[in-house]
């Protein structure tokens, strides 16, 4: 399966099919248009793998982060509808329109330039506008929206197709008050929109949290980001789940981390391991190295502390991860050999390990695990 590449990257077909029908079945009753978010690399799991099995799957749009992601949509073939929901660089205008993609807008200069451009193609393109409602990231504020309501109306090749935002505090509480004042604020800024004579075909609010917590999130678009991968948005999201009336949820993680013993060697008891000697054996042990490091992205904070998994068993880092290189400690796994998989992330027998056990390693959480995953590492789609 891996070839000769010294660490892979097996995303499960079938986990990304169920998580996407969980929201699928979120959202039937409201009707909402499904987004499958596959920015950075679609969170780590291959930008072209998981675009095209979403696109065959139920996704009614894809949604990303930048114009290059959206240019490999394109160049792969993929026609759905895409959201580009970061910054669109004010000379990338006429690529966007050149692209057929939704640009989301937050500024001025933006609406000017797509105008520019699009009235260069003779051409309308649909944009979106980021409304600011309590995260302070992008998005206009209230008091600009008069302003951007006369600009939008000045141009004539631009048309306004949806208005979003984004929740702040909806993950990291089971108090969603926060998230709730935020939706509140979102509609009326979308009313003083109409009252400037801008309505808006398409609304849309809903990350993963929202979609799973509140149905009135849901509106005309849900943007399914890191459930669409398998993963609870947090520990509190499914505390909330768990303690509302929508049960039974199966989210499946779709990616296995793996990668081969390149070296197997004994070593006496009181041998220091690796830069820094941080780790001394305290008994006669059998050492392995395996070829990934920081720069594949296994964090420097997981030395002497995660585990990997060989022939069913963990076995722990023994002393810092390494640029290009991890050392583990197989004395405990019996006939542990040169080329034994080694799973970093993922199941082996009845052992597993997840992206959520090294983020708490590493004081952080599984969104950055596995989006820093390096892109040039394969993805191979499974099952």
């Amino acid at each position: 399966m891996s070839g000769s590449h010294a660490s892979w990257i097996e995303v499960s077909r079938s986990a990304l099919v169920n998580n996407l029908g969980v929201f699928r079945r979120l959202t039937r009753d409201s009707g909402s248009r499904l987004a499958a978010v596959v920015k950075s690399n679609a969170y780590g799991h291959g930008l072209l793998g998981v675009a095209r099995l979403a696109a065959a799957s139920g996704a009614d749009w894809l949604a990303v982060d930048a114009l290059d992601e959206a240019s490999a949509l394109r160049e792969a073939g993929l026609d759905l509808p895409i959201l580009i929901m970061g910054y669109l660089p004010l000379g990338q205008a006429a690529r966007a329109v050149a692209l057929d993609v939704r640009p989301t807008v937050f500024n001025l200069q933006t609406l000017q330039a797509l105008e520019a451009a699009a009235a260069a193609a003779g051409r309308t393109v649909p944009v979106h506008l980021k409304l600011e409602t309590g995260t302070c990231r992008q998005g206009f504020t209230e008091r600009r929206l008069p302003e951007v309501a006369e600009t939008l109306k000045g141009c004539r090749h631009l048309a306004l197709e949806g208005m979003s935002t984004h929740f702040a505090n909806i993950e990291d509480t089971t108090d969603h008050t926060v998230a709730l004042t935020q939706l509140e604020t979102y509609h009326r800024l979308v009313a003083t929109m109409a009252e400037s004579g801008l309505e808006t075909p398409m609304r849309h609010v809903a990350c993963s949290a929202a979609a799973l917590l509140f149905k009135r999130t849901h509106l005309e678009l849900v943007r399914v980001g890191v459930s669409l991968y398998g993963f609870w948005p947090s520990r509190e999201t499914m505390v909330s789940m768990k303690n509302g009336s929508a049960r039974g949820i199966s989210l499946q993680p779709a990616l296995s981390w793996k990668t081969r013993l390149a070296q197997v060697k004994e070593v006496p008891a009181g041998t220091d391991v690796g830069y820094g000697c941080t780790f001394r054996t305290t008994r006669p042990s059998r050492l392995a190295v395996i070829p990934v490091g920081y720069y594949d992205g296994y964090d420097r904070g997981l030395s002497n502390a995660a585990h990997v998994l060989v022939r069913g068993q963990r076995a722990p880092v023994r002393g810092r991860v390494c640029m290009n290189m991890t050392i583990v400690d197989v004395t405990d796994v019996p006939g542990a050999a040169l080329e034994d998989e080694a799973v970093l992330i993922g199941r082996q027998g009845d052992e597993l390990i997840t992206a959520d056990m090294l983020a708490a390693h590493c004081g952080t959480i599984h969104y950055e695990i596995v989006s820093r995953l390096h892109p040039e590492i394969p993805r191979i789609l499974v099952d």
